[in-house]
């Protein structure tokens, strides 16, 4: 009997507002979520095609996110800039579950548990389809970048340091 394909929060949100998408899962260690670059890697694919969801907290007090591709740094006054801080810095990763519901590693844009300001690297848009965590590590889902953007009202931004 075939194993029932698991489905994670996201891909049912993904559901419920018909956006089509395709899920992808990659192999991990127990208890570990490997880096981006390893996960693109892993699924054959091209990094500039897989974004990292950031979830950073502005000076004055409010959550952002930032979708970036794997391979490249979040600029911080870049980033910052682009949603009207004075300036932004990353949440402890011992803050994100109660923040957003997901754990590092398995954060995803859509699906937190409150919407939060969404800024994706300008380059998404270049794509046709993009991956981010499906909210779960070991899983990613692919979809059309604007219908992402559109579902979790994003904007898009050169926030990014560049290559590491």
């Amino acid at each position: 009997m075939a194993k029932k394909e698991e489905k994670t929060n996201v891909m049912r949100i993904l559901e419920q507002k018909k956006i089509a998408y395709r899920p992808h899962a990659y192999p991990h260690g127990e208890g570990e979520a490997p880096d981006g670059v390893t996960v693109a890697r892993s699924l054959g694919l091209d990094p500039a095609r897989v974004f990292k969801t950031l979830v950073t907290r502005g000076a004055g007090g409010g959550y952002y996110v930032f979708d970036i591709p794997v391979a490249d740094t979040l600029d911080l006054k870049k980033a910052a800039k682009a949603v009207g801080e004075k300036s932004v810095a990353m949440v402890p990763s011992r803050e994100l579950l109660p923040l957003t519901g997901y754990v590092h590693g398995g954060c995803s844009p859509v699906g937190m548990k409150k919407p939060l300001p969404t800024v994706f690297h300008q380059t998404a848009l270049d794509q046709e389809t993009i991956f981010v965590s499906a909210g779960k590590v070991g899983f990613q889902v692919e979809l059309a970048p604007a219908d992402l953007m559109e579902l979790v009202r994003g904007t898009t931004a050169d926030v990014t340091a560049g290559a590491e």
